[in-house]
Protein backbone atom coordinates (compact mmCIF):
# COMPACT_ATOMS: atom_id res chain seq x y z
CA UNK A 1 0.00 0.00 0.00
CA UNK A 2 1.24 3.48 -0.90
CA UNK A 3 0.62 7.15 -0.19
CA UNK A 4 -1.39 7.28 -3.42
CA UNK A 5 -3.75 4.58 -2.15
CA UNK A 6 -4.03 6.09 1.31
CA UNK A 7 -4.90 9.47 -0.18
CA UNK A 8 -7.25 8.30 -2.95
CA UNK A 9 -10.95 7.95 -2.22
CA UNK A 10 -12.83 4.75 -2.94
CA UNK A 11 -14.46 6.36 -5.98
CA UNK A 12 -11.24 7.84 -7.32
CA UNK A 13 -10.65 6.97 -10.97
CA UNK A 14 -6.90 7.03 -10.43
CA UNK A 15 -7.16 4.24 -7.87
CA UNK A 16 -7.61 1.67 -10.64
CA UNK A 17 -4.16 2.56 -12.04
CA UNK A 18 -2.33 2.22 -8.73
CA UNK A 19 -2.05 -1.64 -8.67
CA UNK A 20 -0.36 -1.61 -12.09
CA UNK A 21 2.02 1.13 -10.98
CA UNK A 22 2.84 -0.81 -7.82
CA UNK A 23 3.44 -3.99 -9.82
CA UNK A 24 5.95 -2.24 -12.06
CA UNK A 25 7.75 -0.65 -9.12
CA UNK A 26 7.83 -3.95 -7.24
CA UNK A 27 9.21 -5.73 -10.27
CA UNK A 28 11.94 -3.13 -10.63
CA UNK A 29 12.79 -3.53 -6.97
CA UNK A 30 12.94 -7.30 -7.25
CA UNK A 31 15.20 -7.10 -10.27
CA UNK A 32 17.49 -4.72 -8.39
CA UNK A 33 17.68 -7.18 -5.50
CA UNK A 34 18.56 -9.95 -7.93
CA UNK A 35 21.34 -7.83 -9.45
CA UNK A 36 22.70 -7.21 -5.95
CA UNK A 37 22.42 -10.93 -5.26
CA UNK A 38 24.29 -11.75 -8.45
CA UNK A 39 27.10 -9.40 -7.44
CA UNK A 40 27.30 -11.24 -4.10
CA UNK A 41 26.83 -14.64 -5.76
CA UNK A 42 23.52 -14.71 -3.93
CA UNK A 43 21.23 -17.67 -3.50
CA UNK A 44 18.15 -18.36 -5.62
CA UNK A 45 14.74 -19.04 -4.12
CA UNK A 46 13.88 -22.11 -6.18
CA UNK A 47 10.24 -23.19 -6.06
CA UNK A 48 7.58 -24.68 -8.35
CA UNK A 49 6.14 -21.88 -10.48
CA UNK A 50 3.10 -21.75 -12.76
CA UNK A 51 4.89 -20.94 -16.02
CA UNK A 52 1.71 -20.04 -17.90
CA UNK A 53 0.67 -17.59 -15.18
CA UNK A 54 4.08 -15.89 -14.99
CA UNK A 55 4.39 -15.62 -18.78
CA UNK A 56 0.85 -14.25 -19.14
CA UNK A 57 1.28 -11.68 -16.38
CA UNK A 58 4.73 -10.50 -17.49
CA UNK A 59 3.76 -10.29 -21.17
CA UNK A 60 0.64 -8.31 -20.24
CA UNK A 61 2.78 -5.76 -18.43
CA UNK A 62 5.12 -5.54 -21.42
CA UNK A 63 2.16 -5.25 -23.76
CA UNK A 64 0.95 -2.10 -22.00
CA UNK A 65 4.18 -0.40 -23.01
CA UNK A 66 4.00 -1.61 -26.65
CA UNK A 67 0.38 -1.54 -27.79
CA UNK A 68 1.61 -1.81 -31.40
CA UNK A 69 2.73 -5.40 -30.76
CA UNK A 70 0.17 -8.23 -30.83
CA UNK A 71 0.95 -10.88 -28.21
CA UNK A 72 -0.33 -14.43 -28.74
CA UNK A 73 -0.25 -17.06 -25.99
CA UNK A 74 -0.32 -20.78 -26.75
CA UNK A 75 0.02 -23.01 -23.69
CA UNK A 76 -0.32 -26.80 -23.97
CA UNK A 77 -2.78 -28.43 -21.56
CA UNK A 78 -1.28 -29.98 -18.45
CA UNK A 79 1.77 -27.70 -18.51
CA UNK A 80 4.13 -28.66 -15.69
CA UNK A 81 5.40 -26.26 -13.06
CA UNK A 82 8.98 -25.02 -13.54
CA UNK A 83 11.63 -25.05 -10.82
CA UNK A 84 12.98 -21.50 -10.83
CA UNK A 85 13.41 -18.36 -8.82
CA UNK A 86 10.34 -16.22 -9.48
CA UNK A 87 12.17 -12.91 -9.89
CA UNK A 88 14.82 -14.50 -12.08
CA UNK A 89 12.17 -16.01 -14.36
CA UNK A 90 10.52 -12.60 -14.69
CA UNK A 91 13.88 -11.05 -15.51
CA UNK A 92 14.42 -13.62 -18.28
CA UNK A 93 10.98 -12.96 -19.76
CA UNK A 94 11.23 -9.17 -19.60
CA UNK A 95 14.65 -9.17 -21.25
CA UNK A 96 13.39 -11.41 -24.05
CA UNK A 97 10.26 -9.29 -24.55
CA UNK A 98 12.21 -6.03 -24.58
CA UNK A 99 14.71 -7.52 -27.04
CA UNK A 100 11.84 -8.58 -29.29
CA UNK A 101 10.25 -5.16 -29.00
CA UNK A 102 13.47 -3.45 -30.05
CA UNK A 103 13.57 -5.70 -33.12
CA UNK A 104 10.04 -4.51 -34.01
CA UNK A 105 10.25 -0.70 -33.76
CA UNK A 106 7.14 -0.30 -35.91
CA UNK A 107 5.17 -3.08 -34.22
CA UNK A 108 4.59 -6.71 -35.07
CA UNK A 109 3.67 -10.02 -33.46
CA UNK A 110 5.07 -11.83 -30.44
CA UNK A 111 4.15 -15.51 -30.12
CA UNK A 112 4.70 -17.26 -26.79
CA UNK A 113 4.30 -21.04 -26.78
CA UNK A 114 4.89 -23.48 -23.93
CA UNK A 115 4.70 -27.28 -23.72
CA UNK A 116 6.11 -30.15 -21.71
CA UNK A 117 9.26 -31.91 -22.85
CA UNK A 118 11.15 -34.93 -21.59
CA UNK A 119 14.83 -35.14 -22.45
CA UNK A 120 16.64 -38.43 -22.80
CA UNK A 121 20.28 -38.90 -21.84
CA UNK A 122 21.58 -38.43 -25.38
CA UNK A 123 19.64 -35.23 -26.06
CA UNK A 124 20.51 -33.82 -22.66
CA UNK A 125 24.19 -34.54 -23.25
CA UNK A 126 24.01 -32.81 -26.63
CA UNK A 127 22.49 -29.69 -25.08
CA UNK A 128 24.70 -29.76 -21.99
CA UNK A 129 21.89 -30.22 -19.47
CA UNK A 130 20.81 -33.21 -17.35
CA UNK A 131 18.03 -35.43 -18.72
CA UNK A 132 14.55 -35.28 -17.23
CA UNK A 133 11.36 -33.23 -17.29
CA UNK A 134 11.39 -29.75 -18.82
CA UNK A 135 9.00 -27.08 -19.98
CA UNK A 136 9.81 -25.81 -23.46
CA UNK A 137 9.10 -22.10 -23.86
CA UNK A 138 9.34 -20.65 -27.38
CA UNK A 139 9.47 -16.88 -27.89
CA UNK A 140 9.06 -15.82 -31.53
CA UNK A 141 8.96 -12.29 -32.93
CA UNK A 142 8.38 -10.94 -36.44
CA UNK A 143 11.20 -8.42 -36.17
CA UNK A 144 14.29 -7.53 -38.15
CA UNK A 145 16.11 -10.78 -37.39
CA UNK A 146 19.88 -11.32 -37.22
CA UNK A 147 22.66 -12.51 -39.45
CA UNK A 148 24.81 -15.48 -38.42
CA UNK A 149 27.63 -13.32 -37.06
CA UNK A 150 25.34 -11.36 -34.76
CA UNK A 151 23.43 -14.47 -33.68
CA UNK A 152 26.67 -16.13 -32.61
CA UNK A 153 27.50 -13.30 -30.19
CA UNK A 154 24.18 -12.20 -28.67
CA UNK A 155 24.82 -13.94 -25.34
CA UNK A 156 28.22 -12.29 -24.88
CA UNK A 157 28.35 -9.71 -22.08
CA UNK A 158 28.43 -6.10 -23.36
CA UNK A 159 27.85 -7.13 -26.98
CA UNK A 160 25.20 -4.91 -28.56
CA UNK A 161 24.19 -3.81 -32.02
CA UNK A 162 22.62 -0.62 -30.66
CA UNK A 163 24.17 2.81 -30.77
CA UNK A 164 25.90 4.56 -27.83
CA UNK A 165 23.57 5.06 -24.89
CA UNK A 166 20.87 2.78 -26.32
CA UNK A 167 21.84 -0.48 -24.67
CA UNK A 168 24.34 -2.10 -22.33
CA UNK A 169 24.60 -5.50 -23.98
CA UNK A 170 23.80 -7.19 -20.66
CA UNK A 171 20.18 -8.19 -21.26
CA UNK A 172 20.63 -11.44 -23.18
CA UNK A 173 23.87 -12.23 -21.35
CA UNK A 174 21.85 -12.05 -18.13
CA UNK A 175 19.19 -14.32 -19.63
CA UNK A 176 21.83 -16.87 -20.61
CA UNK A 177 23.41 -16.81 -17.16
CA UNK A 178 20.10 -17.23 -15.35
CA UNK A 179 19.01 -20.16 -17.50
CA UNK A 180 22.37 -21.89 -17.08
CA UNK A 181 22.31 -21.31 -13.32
CA UNK A 182 18.94 -23.05 -13.20
CA UNK A 183 20.27 -26.07 -15.16
CA UNK A 184 18.28 -25.11 -18.24
CA UNK A 185 19.01 -24.42 -21.91
CA UNK A 186 18.47 -21.51 -24.29
CA UNK A 187 18.96 -21.53 -28.02
CA UNK A 188 18.22 -19.06 -30.82
CA UNK A 189 17.28 -19.19 -34.49
CA UNK A 190 17.04 -16.11 -36.67
CA UNK A 191 17.16 -14.82 -40.21
CA UNK A 192 17.46 -11.25 -41.42
CA UNK A 193 14.01 -9.68 -42.03
CA UNK A 194 12.29 -12.93 -40.96
CA UNK A 195 12.26 -12.62 -37.21
CA UNK A 196 13.87 -14.44 -34.30
CA UNK A 197 12.93 -17.44 -32.17
CA UNK A 198 14.34 -18.17 -28.72
CA UNK A 199 13.79 -21.68 -27.36
CA UNK A 200 14.13 -22.23 -23.62
CA UNK A 201 14.16 -25.52 -21.74
CA UNK A 202 13.30 -24.90 -18.10
CA UNK A 203 13.57 -27.66 -15.46
CA UNK A 204 10.07 -28.86 -14.63
CA UNK A 205 8.40 -30.78 -11.84
CA UNK A 206 5.16 -32.63 -11.22
CA UNK A 207 4.95 -30.98 -7.80
CA UNK A 208 2.04 -28.61 -7.32
CA UNK A 209 2.52 -24.85 -7.28
CA UNK A 210 2.15 -23.54 -3.74
CA UNK A 211 -0.98 -21.47 -3.14
CA UNK A 212 -0.53 -17.79 -2.44
CA UNK A 213 -1.57 -17.45 1.19
CA UNK A 214 -0.50 -13.83 1.56
CA UNK A 215 -2.90 -12.17 4.01
CA UNK A 216 -4.73 -9.01 2.94
CA UNK A 217 -2.81 -5.80 3.48
CA UNK A 218 -3.63 -4.14 6.80
CA UNK A 219 -2.16 -0.87 8.04
CA UNK A 220 -1.23 -1.04 11.74
CA UNK A 221 -1.50 2.30 13.54
CA UNK A 222 0.22 3.41 16.73
CA UNK A 223 1.40 6.33 18.83
CA UNK A 224 4.77 7.80 19.76
CA UNK A 225 7.51 9.96 18.28
CA UNK A 226 9.70 8.62 15.48
CA UNK A 227 12.89 10.16 14.11
CA UNK A 228 13.47 9.51 10.39
CA UNK A 229 17.13 9.77 9.34
CA UNK A 230 18.09 9.61 5.64
CA UNK A 231 20.23 11.71 3.30
CA UNK A 232 17.66 11.30 0.50
CA UNK A 233 15.16 14.16 0.84
CA UNK A 234 12.33 12.37 -0.96
CA UNK A 235 12.68 9.27 1.20
CA UNK A 236 12.52 11.42 4.34
CA UNK A 237 9.39 13.20 3.11
CA UNK A 238 7.55 10.05 2.09
CA UNK A 239 8.43 8.14 5.26
CA UNK A 240 7.38 11.09 7.39
CA UNK A 241 4.02 11.37 5.64
CA UNK A 242 3.39 7.65 5.93
CA UNK A 243 4.25 7.53 9.62
CA UNK A 244 2.04 10.54 10.31
CA UNK A 245 -0.85 8.75 8.62
CA UNK A 246 -0.17 5.78 10.91
CA UNK A 247 -0.69 8.05 13.94
CA UNK A 248 2.91 8.88 14.91
CA UNK A 249 4.61 12.19 15.60
CA UNK A 250 7.60 12.55 13.28
CA UNK A 251 10.95 14.33 13.42
CA UNK A 252 13.35 14.27 10.45
CA UNK A 253 17.09 14.52 9.93
CA UNK A 254 19.07 14.65 6.68
CA UNK A 255 22.19 13.08 8.15
CA UNK A 256 23.92 11.62 11.17
CA UNK A 257 25.03 14.91 12.78
CA UNK A 258 21.53 16.39 12.68
CA UNK A 259 20.10 13.13 14.00
CA UNK A 260 22.48 13.13 16.97
CA UNK A 261 21.49 16.69 17.86
CA UNK A 262 17.81 15.70 17.82
CA UNK A 263 18.53 12.66 19.98
CA UNK A 264 20.43 14.89 22.42
CA UNK A 265 17.48 17.31 22.45
CA UNK A 266 14.58 14.86 22.74
CA UNK A 267 16.31 11.92 24.43
CA UNK A 268 13.94 9.31 25.86
CA UNK A 269 10.94 11.08 24.30
CA UNK A 270 11.87 9.38 21.03
CA UNK A 271 10.01 6.10 20.62
CA UNK A 272 12.02 4.89 17.62
CA UNK A 273 14.65 5.97 15.08
CA UNK A 274 14.33 4.89 11.43
CA UNK A 275 17.99 5.03 10.37
CA UNK A 276 19.48 4.76 6.89
CA UNK A 277 22.68 2.70 6.77
CA UNK A 278 24.42 4.52 3.90
CA UNK A 279 24.92 8.27 4.36
CA UNK A 280 27.76 10.72 3.63
CA UNK A 281 29.86 12.23 6.41
CA UNK A 282 28.50 9.89 9.11
CA UNK A 283 27.50 6.33 8.27
CA UNK A 284 24.51 4.61 9.77
CA UNK A 285 26.78 2.61 12.03
CA UNK A 286 28.57 5.70 13.37
CA UNK A 287 25.24 7.42 13.93
CA UNK A 288 23.81 4.39 15.71
CA UNK A 289 26.78 4.11 18.05
CA UNK A 290 26.66 7.84 18.88
CA UNK A 291 22.92 7.67 19.61
CA UNK A 292 23.43 4.68 21.91
CA UNK A 293 25.95 6.64 23.95
CA UNK A 294 23.48 9.52 24.35
CA UNK A 295 20.42 7.36 25.06
CA UNK A 296 21.40 3.77 25.90
CA UNK A 297 18.82 1.33 24.64
CA UNK A 298 17.20 3.75 22.19
CA UNK A 299 15.17 1.73 19.70
CA UNK A 300 16.51 1.80 16.13
CA UNK A 301 15.10 0.35 12.92
CA UNK A 302 17.84 0.11 10.28
CA UNK A 303 17.01 0.77 6.64
CA UNK A 304 19.05 -0.08 3.53
CA UNK A 305 18.71 -0.86 -0.16
CA UNK A 306 21.07 -3.81 0.30
CA UNK A 307 20.22 -7.01 2.10
CA UNK A 308 20.78 -7.49 5.82
CA UNK A 309 24.47 -8.33 5.59
CA UNK A 310 27.76 -6.78 6.68
CA UNK A 311 27.46 -3.83 9.05
CA UNK A 312 23.66 -4.06 9.30
CA UNK A 313 23.86 -7.66 10.51
CA UNK A 314 26.65 -6.74 12.93
CA UNK A 315 24.49 -4.01 14.47
CA UNK A 316 21.55 -6.40 14.75
CA UNK A 317 23.78 -8.93 16.47
CA UNK A 318 24.94 -6.25 18.90
CA UNK A 319 21.39 -5.37 19.94
CA UNK A 320 19.89 -3.11 17.26
CA UNK A 321 16.14 -3.65 17.15
CA UNK A 322 15.26 -4.33 13.53
CA UNK A 323 15.92 -4.02 9.79
CA UNK A 324 13.73 -3.08 6.81
CA UNK A 325 14.95 -3.30 3.22
CA UNK A 326 14.30 -0.55 0.71
CA UNK A 327 12.10 -0.14 -1.17
CA UNK A 328 9.35 -0.92 1.34
CA UNK A 329 5.64 -0.17 1.19
CA UNK A 330 3.26 1.27 3.77
CA UNK A 331 2.16 -2.12 5.09
CA UNK A 332 5.73 -3.32 5.67
CA UNK A 333 6.75 -0.07 7.37
CA UNK A 334 3.68 0.04 9.61
CA UNK A 335 4.14 -3.59 10.66
CA UNK A 336 7.85 -3.19 11.43
CA UNK A 337 7.31 -0.04 13.49
CA UNK A 338 4.35 -1.48 15.39
CA UNK A 339 6.29 -4.67 16.17
CA UNK A 340 9.21 -2.72 17.66
CA UNK A 341 6.95 -0.46 19.71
Amino acid sequence: MTLLELGAGDDSGSKTDIPEMKALVKRGAELTKQMLGFARRGKFDIQPLDLARVVAKTSALFGRTRTDITIQLDFAPGLLAVLMDHSQLEQVLLNLFVNAGQAMPEGGQLLLRAENAELANTEGARLGIPPGLFARLVVTDTGAGMDAGTMGRIFEPFFTTKGPGQGTGLGLASVYGIIKNHAGFIGVESEVRKGTTFTLLLPATERQVAEDKTPPAVILHGTGTILVVDDEEQIVKVCARLLQKFGYQVLTASGGKQAIELVRQYGAKLSLVLLDMTMPEMSGRQTYEAMQKLVPGIKVLLSSGCSVEGQAQELLDSGCNGFIQKPFDAVDLAAKVRKLL
